[in-house]
């Protein structure tokens, strides 16, 4: 049973202190519900020692050649399997950070996911909670919250591994998107610690050049003043890129191939983000503590129905026998995997908890979720309190 406590303080007043409006503003009446999950602290290393130990098993389960068949299982876009071979084998390429989103059994962590491309929820993991603490005067409580020190490190890394390229870095995104945008301004702030000179734009304000002396990313950093930028956060997904930018995917893999840019995060990537490698990994770890039974065929029992590249919990089926529970979304043609079902940790009032577990080099940070059904972008975002082991 997860056990919430009334988490008084005024949250809303700390962050709009801060400039943070996104999170305060109406439309997000209800994302901050005013609680806090009290957290074993046994529960939180599992955790984060789940999200270490899941991804040390997907890299070794990725075959080192990435062969055509392996990529088509995956439905990974073709014209991106030059530049996700090539950052594969290309440590140069590096992964910033993903989240895994886990569930808590009385087995011990289950794995349901990994947004290993562009995974949000960084303000709420990173700032959100510490403003939390901040608001309810508990400032000496502990919280697994090392996100944002994290994503220093493995910025410093990203930088040391191509010293040979200016520091100019630019952050990307939808220009409507207020939340794509805040997440990038925190991981701003952390590379410009890590020693990068950063940006923020989104991406039909950026140049991308494949001619000549001027070939490269650029952006307009003042009036009639452009600024080439050779590495790239970028947090528009892969594959949306290359189903709905082709040209967009065409330039960035003829810039990337050629060096004149380096992209976080990286295109492989992809291959993790695809819900198809989830029933790769069943069959490379079969009956594994960690990993829930995932085929490509439907399986036995309560199971869940996932698209390949579905975001935010659109088009997920809940199944047993018949559907029990499902959410409309825009990625209803797509291929899908099968997932047992699991049944959500739940508190009190019966509202269901998500994990959603940072991995930054290593499981560095928790945020939890929570919902009356399938867990969506929109469920309520809860800080957490580590209840220290005596």
């Amino acid at each position: 049973m997860v056990r919430v406590i009334t988490h008084q303080g005024n949250v809303n007043a700390v962050l709009q202190g801060l400039g943070w409006t996104w999170v305060t503003e109406e439309g997000c009446a209800n994302y901050l519900p005013g609680e806090a999950v009290l957290l074993p602290e046994t529960e939180a290393d599992a955790l984060l020692n789940a999200a270490t130990q899941l991804y040390d098993m997907m890299v070794a389960a990725v075959p080192d050649d990435l062969p055509d068949d392996f990529l088509r299982i995956l439905d990974i876009p073709e014209n991106l399997w030059p530049i996700i071979r090539l950052s594969w084998n290309d440590d140069r390429h590096w992964h910033l950070y993903g989240r895994f989103d886990l569930v808590q059994t009385p087995q011990g962590p289950k794995l349901l996911e990994f947004n290993a491309d562009t995974a949000t929820s960084i303000p709420e993991t990173a700032v959100v909670q510490w403003a939390s603490l901040a608001a309810a005067g508990k400032n000496d409580a502990a919280q697994a919250s090392g996100l944002y020190e994290a994503l220093v490190e493995q910025l410093a890394t990203w930088r040391s591994l191509s010293a040979d390229l200016a520091p100019n870095l630019v952050l990307t995104y939808i220009g409507e998107s207020t939340e794509d945008r805040t997440n990038c301004e925190v991981i701003a702030q952390a590379a410009r610690e890590a020693g990068f000179d950063a940006y923020l734009f989104p991406i039909d304000e950026l140049t991308f050049s494949t001619e000549g002396t001027e070939r490269g990313v650029w952006g307009e950093v003042g009036k009639n003043e452009w600024l080439q930028f050779p590495f790239i956060f970028k947090l528009l997904p892969w594959e949306q890129i290359a189903w709905e930018e082709p040209e967009l995917a065409e330039d960035l893999a003829s810039l990337v191939l050629t060096r004149n840019v380096v992209v976080a995060n990286p295109a492989y990537t992809l291959i993790w983000q695809s819900k198809g490698f989830l029933a790769w990994l069943w069959k490379a770890y079969p009956n594994h503590p960690l990993l829930l039974e995932t085929s490509l065929e439907p399986i036995r029992g309560k199971y869940v129905r996932k698209p390949f590249f579905g975001r935010e919990g659109q088009n997920v089926q809940v199944v047993d026998q018949r559907i029990l529970e499902t959410k409309e979304g825009e990625y209803g043609n797509q291929k899908v995997v099968y997932q047992a079902w699991v049944d959500l940790p739940q508190d009190e009032a019966g509202n269901f908890y998500q994990s959603g577990v940072f991995w930054a080099g290593e499981g560095c940070a928790i945020g939890l979720r929570r919902e009356k059904g399938i867990i969506t972008n929109l469920s309520q975002f809860l800080p957490h309190l580590l209840e220290v082991n005596r």
